[in-house]
């Protein structure tokens, strides 16, 4: 699939034009083609076309669907996957001048201390991958992951960063990485959204629903947040009083209603309108069963730490295996509570820290485990995240306490994949001794998010909505395809 670059509705009116001049000559060719054009009783393409219909990608495709874990507010990456025994070794000493001149913190100021890792750290696998401590269960899958350890943004505050990850740029209102997953790819399961979010922690994301929002995309894309306690989706079931075959007919009547105004104003919303129904309607039977984890065999259950009724990261990342195993195309998952400043114990990056990861280190590595022992991982991409890193120094409101804790930080951080195309067991780039900066094979977000449709089977620069007399992309005008890391 390559640019679309003409509006629905501008396309619609140019065809209402040509059959406004067939219609309006007296038989013979004229009646002949107009006919022809519109078939006996056939829609227009508006509504025949299925938006959410499988599409194959332009290009070669190493993965098929995507999970993706966001860990709100950001993890301490030096101490979980970027070791500095030179920032160890400075430990106290005041930051190097060259290091923080000209730069803005979000909570510090004049010249703040180093802060070397408390984490002890292990080489793991085959390919001698240093993990820390805090995560043990991710040291067995080690050998499955691409570890990359100099990401940058742009941004240092925590809603335009994630917005920054997710739609390409700070600002709401751009579409997100798994609407332009669905835009391009559809869905293989039609009682199913093609998109789903789920979130853990209690808290919305820090760029709340525009962060997986279809923007100016037709909103069929945007992605359903699903509940893995209580009702799955909310205002899916019948009102009090209606039965499913009383929903059922007034669809019906909704669907012919919605078809008359489709072919007079060829708008892509009323299409959308129709496939969201009818998805709501086939979801009321498909939902409860799929995100009912009691079905899962007891060791499957103890192996992700899940339990079923209650809410958690380690139930949804049951629940994305779930989803993407029954044709779900883009599961994104979001985690509150990793914004390590150290303004409580919870925060500090010593125990604070180690409760925290292991919410997260077990169901994670069961995911990749699971996936790949049900022959799915070659072909699902995986992506473990936060919004930016955190500094090589204590957070300026914090540093005279006795808790360890770090500032925003954009210049360089660690983030990690698995399966889908990317090189297994392979650390790419590396920050500086000290952490401040990448000091080999710099990856911007953009070049990630043109890594990721690359491997899905686009290219970013091709795949466009065109938008306010703009074709628009994930990537802006940015982006490179990161070679070094595919697989």
């Amino acid at each position: 699939m390559g640019n679309r670059p003409m509006d629905p509705i501008f396309e619609h009116k140019l065809l209402a034009t040509r059959r406004h001049l067939l219609g309006s000559m007296a038989g013979g060719i004229g009646a002949m083609a107009m006919q022809d054009l519109l078939g006996a009783g056939t829609a227009t393409p508006a509504i025949a076309t299925d938006p959410m219909a499988v599409k194959q990608p332009p290009l070669p495709a190493k993965a098929k669907r995507m999970i993706v874990i966001h860990l709100t507010g950001s993890p301490p990456h030096l101490d979980l996957y970027d070791h500095k025994p030179e920032l160890v070794k400075h430990s106290g000493e005041d930051c190097p001048a060259e290091a923080i001149a000209g730069k803005k913190f979000a909570f510090t100021s004049g010249t703040p201390k180093l802060l070397g890792t408390p984490r002890q750290w292990v080489r793991c696998g085959e390919s001698g991958m240093e993990l820390s401590d805090a995560i043990p269960n991710l040291h067995r899958v080690a050998d499955k992951l691409c570890l990359v350890k100099s990401m940058f943004t742009d941004q240092f505050n925590h809603a335009p960063a994630e917005l920054m990850v997710y739609t390409g740029s700070p600002r709401a209102g751009r579409p997100s990485l798994g609407s332009w997953a669905t835009y391009g790819l559809g869905s293989e399961n039609a009682n199913l959204p093609g998109f789903v979010v789920m979130i853990s922690s209690g808290v919305q994301p820090n760029g709340g629903t525009s962060s997986f929002g279809s923007g100016f995309l037709p909103s069929v894309y945007q992605g359903v947040q699903c509940r893995s306690k209580g009702d799955p989706v909310l205002y899916v079931s019948d009102p009090p009083g209606m039965d499913r075959a009383l929903r059922r007919a007034s669809l019906d009547a909704l669907r012919d209603l919605n078809e008359l105004q489709a072919r007079e104003l060829g708008n892509p919303e009323t299409v959308t309108r129709i496939a969201q129904y009818e998805l709501a309607f086939r979801m009321q039977a498909s939902v409860p069963e799929v995100m009912d984890i009691s079905r899962e065999p007891q060791e499957v259950l103890e192996a992700y730490g899940a339990k079923p009724g209650s809410s958690s990261l380690a139930n949804n990342c049951l629940l994305a295996r779930r989803l993407v195993e029954e044709g779900v195309r883009f599961v994104h998952l979001f985690d509150w509570g990793w914004d390590f400043h150290g303004t409580g114990p919870q925060e500090d990056i010593r125990d604070g820290l180690t409760k925290k990861a292991a919410t997260f280190d077990k169901p994670a590595a069961a995911l990749i485990e699971d996936l790949e022992q049900r022959g799915l991982l070659e072909d699902t991409l995986v992506l473990c995240t936060g919004e930016f890193g955190r500094t090589p120094f204590r957070e300026g409101r914090t540093a005279g306490g006795g808790i360890l804790g770090r500032d925003h930080y954009p210049d360089c951080y660690s983030v990690w994949m698995a399966g889908g195309g990317v090189k297994p067991g392979y650390v790419h780039g590396a920050s500086d001794d000290l952490g401040f900066k990448a000091a080999r094979d710099q990856v911007h977000i953009h070049d990630l998010q043109a890594t990721i449709l690359h491997l899905l089977g686009f290219d970013h620069t091709k795949l466009t909505y065109r938008f306010q007399g703009r074709d628009f992309r994930l990537t802006d005008v940015h982006g490179r395809v990161v070679k070094g890391i595919l697989g």
